[in-house]
């Protein structure tokens, strides 16, 4: 009996939120007394799954073949169905990305397994796994109980912390591939990276963020938050107010129907601190709001606060960071 946990990877690297995912599950199969698997699909998973076994791993089960490289939902639904039977598992876990949500959909519904999509937390009560998500914006936040025998979720990124590696002693183990490129209907003619040398805003450890104040000039606003990111090496982000309103793309928000992040620190400009956009970032380690107004519910929140329009205060600490760094 284990918890499976699918180690999604980005280029033969695995995501870094997995580790955290990984690391949750451990402290679940403690107390449904079950060991943690994780599953790794792809062209060379070797050194993905040595990390696996570092970050906790009892068992590391690898599928490797060339036509596994990038992602396809035939094989590789296939391949964790696979893994699910031989580690009889009771959990199925994967990261709430496209890939990941895709992935538990279909092995729940072949499995015929109850799903907790795009959770924030899990526990484990009265020897059954329970997952929490949040609906209606961020307003009500839902328990769901799994009934079948086998509990499959995805899991937001960020959701818990990211544990350190340790010594590990798990093993790895092969998978059969018992698929062949000619078997996959869905066929790969280009692959082309998108964002180069953009920040990753759920790896960063640091984001500087724009909301509502930027109104006045978004243009404008939104490339002084953007200097003050690269300034610090950081990724950008923006609230839900500012994608709405056109001013930047939605891949940058964060909060309760964007991104959850986890950064060591996040610096909010313009952003007023709705409840949603909380839910996001809200356990930054460090957070720095930036508003004109005084009464604004981010300062609630922030260790340090700066009372002042962003056009004047951002170029400023821009300017200052530059100096320094």
């Amino acid at each position: 009996m284990a918890i499976l946990v699918w180690i999604e990877q980005n280029d033969g690297q695995a995501v870094s939120n997995c580790w955290e995912l990984l690391d949750k599950a451990k402290v679940l199969g403690q107390e449904l007394g079950a060991e943690v698997a994780a599953l790794l699909i792809g062209s060379d998973v070797d050194d993905s799954a040595q990390q696996a076994v570092a970050y906790g791993a009892d068992h590391v089960y690898a599928a490797a073949a060339p036509h596994l490289a990038h992602f396809r939902l035939q094989p590789y639904a296939a391949i964790a169905e696979q893994a699910v039977a031989r580690t009889d598992a009771v959990a199925f876990l994967t990261n709430a990305s496209i890939r990941g949500g895709v992935l538990a959909a279909t092995v729940a519904c072949r499995r015929n397994a109850g799903i907790a999509a795009n959770a924030s937390d899990l526990w484990v009560e009265d020897g059954r796994l329970v997952a929490a998500r949040t609906i209606y914006s961020g307003n009500i936040q839902a328990r769901i109980q799994f009934e079948s025998s086998l509990a499959v979720a995805s899991v937001r990124p960020r959701s818990f912390p990211m544990p350190a590696p340790t010594d590990g002693s798990g093993s790895v183990d092969n998978l059969d591939v018992r698929t062949q490129e000619d078997d996959i209907r869905q066929k790969i003619s280009d692959f082309r990276a998108a964002d180069a040398g953009e920040v990753s805003l759920t790896d960063a450890h640091i984001i500087v963020s724009g909301g509502r104040g930027v109104a006045e000039d978004p243009q404008k606003g939104f490339e002084l938050v953007g200097e003050l990111a690269s300034a610090l090496g950081a990724a950008l982000g923006a609230s839900r107010a500012a994608v709405d309103a056109g001013y930047i793309p939605y891949k940058h928000q964060v909060g309760q129907t964007g991104k959850t992040v986890r950064p060591d620190l996040y610096i909010a400009c313009g952003i007023s601190g709705a409840i949603q956009h909380l839910a996001g970032m809200g356990n930054s380690k460090i957070i720095v709001a930036i508003n004109k107004d005084a009464d604004a519910p981010i300062f609630q929140r922030a260790k340090y606060g700066i009372v002042d329009d962003l056009f004047s205060a951002v170029p400023a600490l821009t300017a200052e960071f530059r100096k320094r760094l």
